[in-house]
């Protein structure tokens, strides 16, 4: 019986074998970006790249012919101010030698794509890369289609040709995996606090109340409910 990659402990991500590949977030394509509201795409997907910045996971950023449709987005190339985004002419990301060299050069299998548009962009790497053996994640919430239906049909579509999809949060978590691992949990929070939205004000209000609770009420509230549970 073959390992199926999906489930167990390594079915989740982990940021040594992860590398992610941000496709077409021009200003051209957010024209006819119908299946979200535009302004949660552009979050998402920022707070993606700063996950995997804050992370060391390698990324890629790449346009398509952006002398017509625009450099990608500043909030995203602001990210990673010293890496020019690479432009194509391919309509499939995966059909680009440039793009795929640094996929395979990493050596890594846990691939993450998010784009615009789903059904077009996002669809044709995602079934290309299942074929060639990698272990494809696609990051539903930082890509957007022309249509609800037509995001929905190529999410359906990519899953039954293996893909597993995730939003960005998700990734972020599965990469942090541990509240142990100090040495980014002061990053997972500042970007859950930039672009967490719901989370962003639970965690604002958790962090006021530990930065204003003095230390002995604190304590006293968890003996209470100690002996009140006795």
């Amino acid at each position: 019986m073959s390992k199926n990659p999906k489930i167990g402990l390594e079915g989740l991500l982990r940021p040594e074998d992860s590398i992610l590949v941000l496709i077409d977030h021009q200003p051209y394509q957010f024209t006819n970006l119908n299946s979200h509201e535009p302004t949660m795409i552009i979050n998402n997907v920022i707070g993606l790249a700063k996950s995997a910045k804050l992370f060391n996971v390698p990324t890629i950023l790449t346009t398509v012919i952006e002398e017509r449709g625009g450099y990608i987005i500043k909030g995203l190339q602001d990210v990673f101010p010293d890496q020019k985004p690479i432009n194509r002419t391919f309509i499939n990301t995966w059909e680009d030698p440039n793009v795929t060299d640094v996929v395979k050069k990493s050596g890594r299998k846990q691939l993450i794509l998010a784009a615009l548009y789903t059904e077009i962009c996002l669809a044709m790497p995602a079934i290309q890369a299942l074929g060639e053996g990698y272990e494809v994640f696609i990051v539903t919430d930082a890509s957007g289609g022309v249509t609800a239906e037509a995001h929905d049909m190529a999410v359906r579509r990519m899953v039954q040709a293996g893909a597993v999809p995730i939003n960005w949060m998700a990734v972020l978590a599965e990469w942090q995996r541990d509240w142990a691992r100090t040495e980014t949990t002061v990053g997972v929070s500042d970007i859950t606090l930039e672009h967490g939205g719901a989370s962003a004000v639970a965690l604002a209000w958790e962090l006021q109340l530990l930065a204003t609770t003095p230390p002995a009420i604190a304590a006293g509230d968890q003996l209470h409910s100690c002996s009140s549970e006795s």
